[in-house]
């Protein structure tokens, strides 16, 4: 028996970054499904250059205490920074492992493990969770580095925030379209 077609363009074209979620969030056997569905991207010579780090509950409070941490902050801003990736149940830090190679290039690897990030984001999101990629200076500080206990050759690519959808986000206003016009060429 064969499936019905997937609106892969329908399902990119309603895709949000979400920020606001509740309390609910995907458990880690959906984690898994839908990492194996993600990990299915252009990977030269099968390396696997990513991992995925899930952060849940008190994860999140040490996380944002190596946010502090590595920006130097203190007193009020120390906590007002702390407190961010309690913006959602469920973190996923996304880090890249390159592996020293002649043949598949470090942007190479990075690609690979941006790609498995950007299709896992999707798949939450067609999955009904709000998804919101978070990048910044912080996933370079040492303090965040050592938090996600990153060996040499690794990088945090930033975090996937990952909560239920409230009520108020269930019906989008329809998006403008994009200009890509300017953005296709050819030779």
């Amino acid at each position: 028996m064969s499936e019905a077609p997937v609106d892969l363009v329908g399902a990119l074209s309603a895709r949000r970054a979400r920020s606001k979620t509740t309390e609910a969030a995907p458990s880690r056997d959906e984690l898994l499904r839908l990492l194996a569905a993600a990990a299915n991207v252009a990977d030269h010579s099968g390396y696997e250059p990513w991992r995925v780090i899930e952060l849940r509950s008190a994860a999140r409070e040490g996380l944002g205490l190596a946010i502090a941490e590595g920006f130097g902050l203190n007193g009020d801003k120390a906590a007002s920074t702390a407190r961010k990736p309690l913006r959602a149940p469920l973190l996923l830090a996304l880090v890249v492992s390159r592996r020293p190679s002649l043949k598949v290039p470090a942007w190479e690897q990075e690609a690979t493990a941006a790609g498995v990030a950007h299709n896992l984001g999707l798949l939450l999101d067609a999955e009904g969770w709000n998804v919101l990629w978070r990048t910044g200076l912080a996933t370079r500080t040492d303090a965040v580095r050592r938090f996600h206990g990153l060996a040499e050759g690794e990088d945090l690519l930033g975090w996937l925030y990952v909560g239920g959808r409230p009520v108020s986000d269930r019906e989008d206003k329809p998006r403008k379209p994009r200009r890509v016009e300017e953005r296709l060429s050819a030779l």
